[in-house]
């Protein structure tokens, strides 16, 4: 079987995405409120929590995401909600610990892990007036992985060049939860993504995000058409 590469593959989500995004569009009713289809964009506050003996701290990376979405009314109370999404996350970890750099290679210091994903959520809104609350599952792939080691005697972070994409899992999975407020075409929100599968799969990646999911709070502002 000829193996997809991640061209490939962000190209078929994106085609996948605006074939949703038209059907959406055209299923449209107008006693539904909100915009039925457009492009949104916001912060990303995400957090790994690793379960390390080595980890000493642990805090939030601010990120981004952008992305496009469209409404699917069901009735004037229901609708569904896919999108596709460009998110980054990731998180910023202290390590410490005498058989550290033995271990892994890294000196005590802070480790931050930057993961970029091509996100599809599919959330069932329900309507009450201009608000929604939201909720839904979701799989993302990873398009990238960045973790730098920063060294207390630094002023900069060095690349752990050990690490890269295929130490991590491509695929995850999870659910979102949210509220959103829909004035004309334009919506408000903020959110929270549950990741349920760990994100590291190698030995390196594995030992120093033991356990982590991704956990992630967005706000966003999306405009439609």
């Amino acid at each position: 079987m000829k193996k997809i590469n991640n061209s490939q593959l962000f190209t078929l989500l994106c085609a996948l995405g605006f074939i949703v995004l038209g059907a959406g569009q055209s299923m449209a009713q107008s006693n539904n409120p909100g915009p039925r289809f457009g492009i949104k964009g916001g912060l990303n506050a995400s957090q790994l929590y690793v379960d390390q003996p080595n980890v000493e701290d642990e805090n939030m990376k601010i990120g981004f995401n952008f992305g496009v979405f469209t409404k699917v009314p069901i009735n004037s109370f229901l609708a569904l909600q896919p999108e596709v999404l460009y998110t980054n996350v990731g998180s910023k970890v202290t390590y410490g610990g005498s058989n550290l750099e033995n271990l892994f290679g890294i000196e005590p210091g802070e480790v931050r892990f930057n993961l970029n994903y091509i996100q599809v959520p599919v959330a069932l809104a329900v309507n009450i007036g201009p608000l929604n609350v939201h909720a839904g599952p979701y799989v993302s792939y990873l398009l990238s992985a960045n973790v730098r080691d920063w060294k207390p005697s630094e002023l900069s972070g060095t690349t752990v060049r050990e690490l890269d994409t295929d130490d991590f899992n491509k695929v995850d999975y999870g659910v979102v939860v949210g509220v959103g407020f829909d004035v004309q075409q334009v919506t408000i929100g903020a959110r929270y993504n549950y990741g349920l599968r760990e994100i590291g799969n190698s030995s390196l990646a594995g030992n120093l995000t033991e356990n982590s999911k991704n956990s992630v709070g967005q706000i966003y502002i999306g405009f439609g058409f």
